[in-house]
């Protein structure tokens, strides 16, 4: 190990310069860990965090494979290993599907699903050889139940789920982790024009309940239930579990989503359960 290893558990959290990631490195200074801050503007990670003795801030975009590389070899470098990933870098692409196009698509899946992939990829090979290791993806209510005008948003939040589903029994015989967080509503920079960034409108059929949609939220931004504070502090406690939970579902209003959901699942299994279950080959 490099003679500046420590036993100071490491995080490294992408989109650690506004939002949530702004207050999970603050929470995790807070509580005595070493944090590795990222962005793709390091110089707005720095000013959000200023300077601290465990901290220190890296470039990353998170579509780049390289910057991913690169940050987590900076972590090992500083600190000797690397404990916890959060995969929280997000932006949001919002529009009726018809109305977004292709290049917009495939720029949200690319952020949103491809990049916490490649982190991720960087990241295991050192948890690997640690025997330890706890990957933290922040999902959303979106890759529970998608909605009206977040088609691209849902489908690579759907994506995540799939994947993390799939990566956690693989990466469990090494002693690796692995949590989702499922938000509803918080009071983050989701929605503001630096996040957001909305179809060009160009369907008349569409044009009136995107007004109305896109004045909904506009009146939404800044005034979101969730505290994002809380919610850093919530999953510093989780992490520090045995055993962390697979999925935290994050707010009331996340609660009720899953909770219709399931209800929603429950019906449709039963709705035509006979059919469903007569399509076996006959005997022969």
């Amino acid at each position: 190990m490099p003679e500046n290893s420590t036993n100071k558990q490491v995080w490294l959290i992408t989109g650690a310069g506004r939002g949530l990631g702004t207050d999970l490195a603050c929470s995790a200074l807070a509580a005595g860990h070493a944090v590795i801050a990222t962005g793709r503007d390091p110089e707005q990670v720095a000013a959000a965090l200023g300077t601290h003795a465990d901290l220190l801030t890296a470039r990353l975009d998170v579509t780049r494979p390289e910057e991913a590389q690169a940050a987590v070899q900076a972590a090992v470098d500083r600190f000797g290993h690397l404990d916890v990933l959060v995969n929280n870098a997000g932006n949001f692409y919002a529009g009726f599907f018809e109305e977004l196009s292709p290049e917009q698509v495939r720029s949200q899946v690319e952020t949103l699903l491809f990049g916490p992939m490649n982190v991720t990829r960087a990241a295991l090979p050192v948890m690997r050889a640690q025997r330890s290791g706890l990957v933290i993806t922040v999902s959303s209510t979106a890759g529970i139940n998608g909605q009206t005008f977040c088609s691209a948003y849902a489908a690579a939040k759907f994506g995540v789920e799939g994947w993390m589903e799939s990566l956690t029994p693989e990466v469990a015989p090494f002693g690796i982790k692995t949590m989702l967080v499922e938000p509803g509503f918080f009071r983050t920079e989701l929605l503001t024009q630096g996040s957001t960034t909305y179809a060009e409108p160009h369907l008349d059929d569409y044009a009136d309940k995107t007004r109305e949609i896109v004045a909904a939220w506009n009146r939404m931004n800044g005034q979101q239930p969730g505290d994002p504070a809380k919610l850093a502090e919530a999953l510093i406690s989780l992490a520090a579990l045995d055993v962390p939970p697979f999925r935290f579902v994050a707010g009331a209003d996340a609660v009720e989503t899953f909770e219709q959901k399931a209800q929603e699942l429950l019906t449709q299994a039963n709705a035509h359960r006979a059919l469903s279950s007569s399509l076996a080959l006959d005997p022969a």
